[in-house]
């Protein structure tokens, strides 16, 4: 038996423009996309295709998958120029071995420090890294201390479940996605052009 949707609140219609007077443009900012839902990596994907539209320099390190995997995003983010980098080996489930996955892990975060670090890119994503630092793979202050010392250009989106609050703490937003239902608690696999 699936849980009930909560059925959508009435609520006033907004009919007045919001106070804009106290806001300030920031340099950069910092996103963290976590949560048990679905739609994590998606919506980062989305926000790479925004940068990529306004020819923004763009990264992507993917700290689970490996170069062996054929994803749609990015095949269409290299043919639009985002330097990709899929760091690393799969699933931990499908690990031969655990220590060099740990390794992969931590090599992707020196990847991804060093790229943060030069400020060539206007966007950084990193994709999967909270898994990383759950694991103790990488360590969460270092993660945070480094998105502090940022370059002020580089703006970052981060993803992963359960997403270190060191993480959290230093974003300027952070989006929880509730999963409600999944197909594959209905016994369907992942779908090619949906999920990947």
């Amino acid at each position: 038996m699936t849980d009930a949707v909560d059925e959508p609140q009435e609520s006033a219609i907004p009919t007045e423009t919001p106070d804009k007077s106290e806001l300030v443009r920031a340099p950069s900012l910092v996103l963290a996309n976590t949560g048990d839902g679905k739609g994590k990596s998606t919506a980062a994907f989305g926000t790479m295709l925004r940068a990529v539209a306004l020819e923004w320099p763009v990264a992507v390190v993917q700290f689970l998958k490996s170069g062996d995997w054929k994803t749609g995003e990015e095949k269409v983010a290299r043919t639009l120029g985002v330097d990709w980098f899929a760091a690393g080996d799969g699933f931990t489930w499908d690990s031969a071995d655990i220590d060099e996955s740990a390794a992969k892990a931590k090599g992707a975060w020196a990847l991804s420090a060093e790229l943060i670090t030069a400020g060539k890119h206007k966007l950084i994503l990193l994709d999967e890294v909270s898994y990383a630092m759950t694991w103790g793979w990488i360590d969460p202050t270092e993660v945070a201390n480094t998105i502090k010392a940022r370059p002020d250009h580089v703006n970052l989106v981060l993803t992963g479940r359960d997403m270190a609050s060191e993480v959290i703490d230093v974003a300027d937003t952070a989006t929880e996605m509730r999963s409600i239902k999944h197909a594959f608690d209905s016994g369907i696999v992942a779908k090619k052009g949906i999920d990947y």
